[in-house]
């Protein structure tokens, strides 16, 4: 049962349309490396489109009506978005969920030392990675300080042309016998990946003279002290931009792909479709990569509240209409999937794999080996989807993580599903996962965004 790939059904219309779609997207990546960052990009977009922060909605005691379109931001690194429609919410919504957090390093809060005449920052990965591909990379630092005063410090070094970078160093191939000996995972340990962040020494300065001379920089250029380091969130990332891949321009490599590909097409899905009957919703959430913990995180009640509280500015809100609302949804758990990679065949299970160019990729569940962790979408459920594609000639294919004993993961999926409501694992097939350069198809970007699009419409 081989699925045809969408690049031999295009005509010269389609395919511009695809370029202008994924030029966005590299435009999405290079503004938003972080949380905060995809964010701010975010909710710019969606006030050019009409949306309204809840939060003023509630402070001036509005009501909303079929039509309103607002969104609300938890901590800035969560979102979610409502275009309000003509059901009553207790019908159920829409949802397109994706999350925004990509595996990456993050600075500590005592981060700052020096040892043999360099300054480093001590780092902690946040999010499964393979550590050794992290070493000798140009990387940039992304993030806030906030001080004592409440002054937030946005930081941004080492995207420009004129930026200093930064690494992790690694130990040179002529006196590496004994580290080649060792396996993959202890080739690197946690604790050496600190960044190089400064080599020159202060005069007239005894000790520490080349920490003093970073902080010494620090103060001068952006008003931080050693100290607003415990206050501060930074995170190391691979500097440079988002690029085209292959001779033929057909794929793009970038930092981030996982699962910000299905977060930026999600978000251009939601913005495009306009009128509705079912209220839509695309959630873009934090913490994924680590579980989805915390107050920022699917498992939080963020989401919860905010329907309740766009329930009660529509008049509708009780308890029960709040479970009817949350239990008569449908989901698209909007997270990538392993492209099948000839190179690492044996990892794959070639019929149950997601190939380049055969378009958006559903999951029927996920979790490890037996199902462990997953969500597991009914049958009644999948073939509504297959007849929703089919008929609006969208590109799909089907696709598990792996072969059955060799790994797995998971998405926010089996959270959502908890509330009773129908949800299955959908999004684009990513070569490199969780690498610092990540690949996936030009053409699996538009099909998914196709995609994104008619179930927002007729789900």
């Amino acid at each position: 049962m081989e699925r045809k790939n969408a690049w031999t059904t295009y005509n010269k219309k389609q395919i511009n349309e695809l370029e202008k779609v994924c030029k966005g997207y590299q435009d999405f990546l290079d503004k938003g490396k972080t949380e905060r960052e995809c964010v701010k990009v975010i909710i710019d977009l969606a006030k050019k489109q009409g949306y309204q922060d809840l939060a003023d909605i509630i402070k001036d005691k509005k009501k909303l009506k079929a039509g309103d379109k607002v969104y609300a931001v938890c901590m800035d690194k969560t979102v979610a978005m409502f275009n309000i429609g003509t059901k009553k919410l207790e019908k159920g919504m829409n949802i397109l969920g994706a999350h925004i957090d990509s595996p990456r390093m993050d600075v500590k809060q005592n981060p700052l030392y020096e040892n043999g005449d360099f300054a480093y920052l001590d780092t902690h990965y946040y999010g499964g990675i393979k550590k050794y591909q992290w070493v000798t990379l140009p990387l940039a630092i992304h993030g806030v300080v906030v001080k004592k005063d409440g002054t937030v410090i946005d930081i941004c070094i080492g995207e420009k042309k004129d930026d200093p970078v930064f690494c992790v160093t690694d130990l040179l191939i002529h006196l590496a016998g004994e580290q080649m000996e060792k396996k993959a995972g202890k080739v690197i340990e946690g604790e050496n990946l600190d960044i190089l962040f400064g080599s020159k020494k202060l005069k007239d300065k005894d000790k520490d003279a080349v920490k003093a001379g970073v902080l010494e920089i620090l103060k001068e250029q952006y008003d931080i002290e050693e100290e607003d380091f415990i206050s501060a969130e930074l995170e190391i990332v691979p500097a440079g931009h988002a690029r085209e891949a292959g001779i033929d321009r057909s794929m793009i490599m970038a930092y981030g792909q996982d699962d910000r590909v299905c977060a930026y097409t999600s978000l251009m899905a939601m913005l495009d479709v306009d009128k509705v009957e079912k209220t839509t919703c695309c959630l873009l959430t934090d913490k994924e990569e680590i579980g989805s913990v915390g107050a920022t995180g699917m498992r939080s009640m963020f989401f919860e509240n905010t329907v309740a509280e766009i329930m009660n500015a529509l008049g509708e809100f009780n308890e029960l209409s709040l479970r009817r609302c949350l239990a008569k949804s449908s989901m698209l758990s909007s997270d990538v999937n392993a492209a099948y990679d000839p190179l690492f065949a044996s990892a794959f299970d070639k019929n149950n794999a997601s190939y380049f160019g055969r378009g958006m990729v559903f999951s029927k569940f996920t979790g490890s080996r037996g199902k462990s962790g997953s969500n597991d979408a009914n049958a009644e459920y999948i073939a509504r989807i297959r007849n929703m594609m089919d008929q609006n000639d969208i590109c799909y294919q089907t696709a598990e993580l792996g072969k059955v004993d060799v790994g797995g993961g998971g998405t926010i999926a089996y959270i959502l599903s908890l509330y009773g409501m129908e949800v299955i694992d959908c999004g684009v097939a990513v070569l490199n996962m969780h690498a610092p350069w990540e690949v996936t198809s030009k053409a699996d970007i538009y099909e998914t965004l196709k995609g994104y699009k008619v179930f927002l419409k007729e789900a």
